[in-house]
C-alpha cells in the first residue's frame, strides 16, 4: 500500500481530488493539520468527494503525531521543486509515504532539512513556472509509484 502525506493542505476540491485517486489506487491517504478547510458535509459535497467514508483517511495533529503513528509509512519522499533529483530515478517500495506540503507555500524548510536524502521533483519541462497544482501532482506521483509496484505478470494499458 502505498500512502499519501498532505502536509496542512488549504483547499478542499484538492484534497478531494487526491482523496478520490486514493480510493481507486487503495492508497491511506494522511492529512496532517492544520487544515485551512473543514471536513464536513457541505466540503465534502462541494468537492465531489461523496466516497469519502470509504477512503482509508487518517487525519493527524501535527507532523510530529503523525510520525508517532503506528500508521505512518515507513519511508517518506518529498515531492517539491526544491531538488533536482527526478521522481523517476527513486526505486519507491510497498509502505512508501508520498510527502506534498501545502498550496501556498510548500513544505517548510525544517521537512526539507528531515527528508533530505528523500527529496524529489516531478521535470517540468517548462521551468519558468512555479510548479504543478498540488491534486495534478499528487495524481503524477501516486501514478508512478504504483506502476513500478505493479506485478510483472499484470498487463500495463
Amino acid at each position: 500500500m502505498l500512502h499519501v502525506v498532505l502536509f496542512q493542505p488549504e483547499i478542499a476540491p484538492n484534497t478531494g481530488n487526491i482523496g478520490r485517486m486514493c480510493a481507486v489506487t487503495c492508497s491511506r491517504l494522511h492529512l496532517i493539520h492544520p487544515l485551512g478547510f473543514v471536513i464536513n458535509d457541505r466540503n465534502l459535497r462541494r468537492a465531489g468527494m461523496d466516497y469519502w467514508k470509504s477512503l482509508d483517511v487518517h487525519e493527524h495533529a501535527d507532523w510530529a503525531t503523525f510520525r508517532a503513528s503506528p500508521l505512518a509509512p515507513g519511508r517518506l519522499w518529498l515531492f517539491t521543486t526544491k531538488t533536482e533529483r527526478s521522481f523517476w530515478d527513486a526505486r519507491f517500495a510497498d509502505g512508501d509515504g508520498l510527502v506534498f506540503g501545502n498550496e501556498s507555500s510548500g513544505a517548510p524548510a525544517w521537512m526539507h532539512a528531515e527528508l533530505s536524502a528523500m527529496k524529489v521533483t516531478i521535470p517540468q519541462a517548462n521551468a519558468t513556472l512555479r510548479s504543478l497544482n498540488l491534486s495534478t501532482a499528487a495524481g503524477v506521483a501516486c501514478y508512478e509509484a504504483t506502476r513500478q509496484l505493479l506485478p510483472a505478470s499484470v498487463s500495463r494499458v
